[in-house]
């Protein structure tokens, strides 16, 4: 990770710290922010959970829908553009939500903040690193993910105050400022496209030391990888598993605060979040050296048996243990995607064949927040929803062991 004859810290991990800023505060006012505007906007207009549910789902179906122009961008151009574009829609997304006094401008305010999320998801972050990091690639991707558990970790219970103690309208133009303030310097000043633009090559190695460029295996059109057991299998099980996932998370506030006092929601939607980063610290440690597969589905069944628990039981302990054991296979959910991708696939085609990827699951994922809201209008609650996440689980994590394998 050093230059030769030189302690010169390799600029790639730069790249990474400035991911890890960006998911922070793409979750925080994004994924994690998602619920609690939710919950704030139906209880102030007193409309129906499950008919807002579906300002939720746009928000998921159009960040989905961009992820693979996102990734194909960024795989050629960098991404600074894609960045700064989306820091300026989600801080207009956010502080719009915040001024809503009917459903269709929550709806465009959720389309708006969509475009945001797109543009600093999980996706724009592994195919900005992906030109970066060869060796360390699972390390990387999970490092810079942790910026989305501490975004849960913050994002909820500082919203949650925030909208206590000054409102939602102000609350919201705070947290778009901030988003403004804190990744245009980041777009304009730390990111950049390609380690071989600074003389370097992946993990820091100078291209001199090379006798010969590194090859990465082979150029995978879209079509050639949708055709393959191994990308269709990351689609279908991370797909449902995102979609009880995301589901949960926008309906977590409204969930918790049916037993419980506001501020412990928040202080329970941070203890969810507070998991999913010990899960990615452990995920980080380790990346490299597992089969990220058979780790995949463990994961999943991990969640499955969270959503029986908070499904089955009402009680205080149960909400509260249940989220923490949920959120401990939040992040890796999220991150393990495409660290098999990358993977398996390589980092030449990673930008094409992972936005192709993380299109299907996050159309996937978008049907969650409707589900569950429709659910829970049709029963008065959320345990029939719980149980149907955990089956899904269960379905996913079989697919994802035994469908597909991955390679020596």
């Amino acid at each position: 990770m050093v230059a030769k004859g030189a302690a010169q810290f390799f600029y790639g991990w730069w790249i990474v710290v400035a991911c890890l800023a960006s998911t922070l505060i793409g979750n925080a006012l994004g994924l994690f922010g998602a619920g609690v505007y939710l919950h704030a906007v139906v209880v102030a207009n007193e409309w129906p959970i499950g008919a807002l549910s579906g300002a939720i789902t746009v928000f998921h179906v159009v960040s989905a829908l961009l992820l693979i122009p996102v990734g194909s961008v960024i795989n050629r151009h960098g991404p600074r553009a894609v960045v700064a574009l989306g820091s300026i829609a989600l801080a207009g997304g956010v502080a719009g939500i915040g001024q809503t006094d009917a459903p269709w401008q929550a709806y465009m305010a959720f389309l708006a903040m969509g475009i945001g999320w797109a543009c600093l998801s999980t996706t724009a972050v592994a195919a900005t690193l992906a030109p970066w990091f060869e060796r360390y690639q699972g390390r990387a991707m999970s490092i810079a993910s942790l910026g989305a558990s501490a975004g849960g970790m913050l994002g909820a219970p500082v919203l949650l105050y925030g909208i206590a103690q000054v409102g939602l309208a102000r609350t919201t133009a705070l947290a778009g400022l901030c988003a403004i303030t804190f990744l245009q310097p980041l777009a304009g000043f730390v990111l950049r496209h390609r380690p071989q633009d600074m003389g370097l090559s992946p993990d820091g190695i100078p291209l001199l030391q090379h006798a010969a460029p590194a090859t990465d295996g082979p150029c995978w059109s879209r079509l050639a990888a949708l055709r393959t057991g191994k990308l269709r299998s990351v689609i279908a099980a991370f797909g449902i598993g995102m979609m009880a996932q995301v589901g949960f998370l926008t309906h977590q506030v409204t969930l918790l605060a049916g037993s419980l006092g506001i501020l412990d929601v928040g202080y329970t939607v941070s203890a969810t979040a507070v998991a999913a980063l010990l899960g990615r610290l452990a995920l980080a440690r380790y990346a490299d050296r597992i089969n990220v597969r058979m780790t995949a589905s463990i994961v999943l069944s991990t969640a499955a048996g969270a959503f029986c628990l908070l499904g089955l039981f009402t009680s205080t302990v149960a909400l509260v243990g249940g989220s923490i054991i949920f959120g401990l296979t939040v992040g890796n959910v999220t991150t393990l995607a495409p660290i098999i991708v990358r993977r398996e696939f390589g980092a030449v085609s990673f930008g094409a064949v992972f936005g192709i990827a993380s299109c299907g699951i996050q159309l996937a994922a978008a049907l969650g927040p409707l589900l569950y809201g429709l659910l829970h209008d049709a029963f008065g609650d959320y345990r029939n929803a719980l149980l149907l996440a955990a089956t899904l689980d269960v379905m996913a994590a079989a697919i994802i062991r035994f469908w597909g394998r991955e390679p020596r």
